[in-house]
């Protein structure tokens, strides 16, 4: 069941790759794209392992940065909305100010980020950290608000306290919005992490990116890109696959 369960997952994903592939390289080639505007995969590829290590050593540690602050940013966001499900007053007190501060784009901040925690691994956990936690915050607690009346007060009635019912009913009613906020939250950590290692950073893809644009070399630009959007694709590959534990009677 779970190896069916895993190829009609992984088919479609597969061919449509294949397909995207099979255009692009025809398309390129039947028009005579210019390299300079759309280079031939065939060509990226070749190009990506020519320089593997040093875009598997900055894939590294972009995504080092990336999960690190995802963790961090999760486990914030996921405690900020249990203690508003405990204390309501704090829901009317703070959800106002994070919802201000998420109006402003997150890049807007980078440049604090970089001068509060230098151009080194910190800057991009933090920066990751606060695009995930936000996410992650508005879906936690719509979740964690998702249980019916009846069944609090069925609870109460059996002598549940606050703390027995967001462990026995809010928290896993609200799995499958916390797996929601997760998931938006490892893209929003990505994206944020090269976004800042392009402003400033000692190496990591952003930066790689940065200076490939900067040398006109756009085949290590689209090389970069495509390293990235695999390594994406992978860790969003192993959180479905957490999904699918946590939440299995979806």
């Amino acid at each position: 069941m779970a190896h069916r369960l895993m190829i009609s997952t992984v088919a479609p994903v597969t061919l449509a790759v294949l397909a995207l592939f099979f255009l692009w390289q025809g398309a390129t080639w039947l028009f005579d794209v210019p390299a300079y505007i759309l280079p031939k995969p065939l060509d990226i590829f070749a190009g990506a392992l020519a320089r593997k290590a040093l875009l598997g050593k900055a894939l590294y540690i972009t995504f080092a940065e990336a999960l690190l602050g995802f963790l961090l940013g999760a486990l914030v966001g996921l405690a900020a909305a249990v203690a508003m499900i405990l204390l309501p007053l704090l829901e009317r007190m703070l959800l106002p100010l994070f919802v201000a501060l998420n109006s402003v784009p997150t890049v807007a901040f980078v440049p604090l980020a970089l001068i509060w925690f230098g151009l080194g691994m910190g800057s991009k956990i933090a920066i990751a950290a606060f695009a995930v936690s936000f996410a992650m915050l508005l879906n936690a607690l719509d979740g964690l608000k998702r249980p019916e009346p009846a069944s609090l007060d069925l609870l109460r009635s059996f002598g549940a306290g606050p703390f027995g019912i967001l462990w026995r009913l809010r928290l896993p009613v609200a799995m499958p919005a916390i797996v929601t906020g997760l998931r938006i939250g490892l893209a929003r950590s990505t994206i944020t992490v090269i976004v800042t290692e392009m402003l400033g950073a000692y190496s990591g893809i952003g930066q790689v990116i940065y200076q490939s644009t900067s040398q006109i070399n756009y085949i290590d630009v689209w090389a970069a890109v495509l390293v990235s959007s695999f390594g994406s694709l992978v860790l969003y590959g192993l959180l479905v696959a957490i999904d699918r534990k946590l939440v299995w009677w979806r």
